[in-house]
């Protein structure tokens, strides 16, 4: 059986059940994991996912701001929660589906400046990597574990559009990249985007609205991933290399979400 999972940050998840209607059509996600739904639980469109085919959900939800929810085709099963954010937010989620068992994360986008001592918000940022990391080294690497959601940090030179330049800007600073490599490293995660497509092949899941014309513009970040434990690596691999992409198309759609989504699949 493939189980086909996908990560999006969808800006707004009343706004984008026609899509995500759009995007089971055309793609046939059985799990769905989003990030920045911007609703509290109660407000969550859950009849327009049950109606697209995604009735079983997780939500954690927050007024006006944030939010992370997993849509699943199939049943899911309950997850202790991770309490990560020191700041309480609704940037976490977890459930299992068919054995595997899935954390959805809006990390912190960490404000402007690349400084923790002067920004707060930077500091939240390098602190819920830290807290996440710690988690991670205490599990089982065997067990079947997927990290998804929009993590904020462009971690490759090629997932960015000019790395000199980003390399001053917060998402792909050197301090941010070392987080990341720290959190692949405390459990030997593999990111399966760039096991499917390593690289010097340049790739990005976000574009900024201010752009008139994303793909011309070219100022991507890849700041959406799907990294998963060594214990998933063979579910991934059945078919002799991973089937992880960006689907770029979506960017292009009528009033869209500022982030593509990124999916992946599994043999189970």
């Amino acid at each position: 059986m493939r189980l086909r999972v996908a990560t999006w940050n969808v800006n707004s998840v009343r706004l984008r059940v026609e899509q995500a209607g759009r995007l089971m059509d055309e793609h046939g996600i059985d799990v769905l994991c989003m990030q920045e739904i911007k609703c509290q639980a109660h407000e969550f469109p859950g009849e327009g996912f049950a109606g697209i085919g995604l009735p079983h959900l997780k939500i954690a939800g927050q007024k006006g701001w944030h939010g992370v929810a997993i849509a699943s085709r199939l049943p899911i099963e309950e997850v202790a929660p991770l309490d990560v954010c020191r700041e309480g937010h609704a940037r976490c989620v977890q459930v299992k589906v068919a054995g595997i068992e899935i954390q959805n994360f809006y990390i912190p986008a960490g404000g402007d400046l690349p400084d923790r001592a002067l920004n707060k918000k930077f500091d939240h940022k390098l602190d819920f990597y830290e807290q996440l990391t710690a988690e991670m080294a205490r599990r089982d690497p065997k067990a079947p574990l997927i990290v998804t959601g929009d993590l904020n940090v462009a971690p490759g030179e090629f997932d960015v559009w000019n790395h000199k330049y980003m390399s001053k800007i917060v998402s792909h600073t050197p301090v941010e990249i070392e987080a990341f490599k720290a959190l692949m490293d405390s459990m030997g995660f593999l990111n399966l985007l760039r096991e499917a497509t390593p690289e010097p092949e340049k790739l990005a899941s976000w574009w900024s609205y201010r752009a008139a014309d994303f793909r011309q513009s070219n100022r991507g970040l890849l700041l959406d991933h799907i990294l998963i434990s060594p214990g998933l690596k063979d579910a991934a691999y059945a078919g002799g290399r991973p089937q992880s992409r960006v689907l770029d198309h979506v960017r292009e759609w009528e009033r869209p979400s500022d982030h593509a989504p990124v999916i992946a699949d599994f043999a189970i």
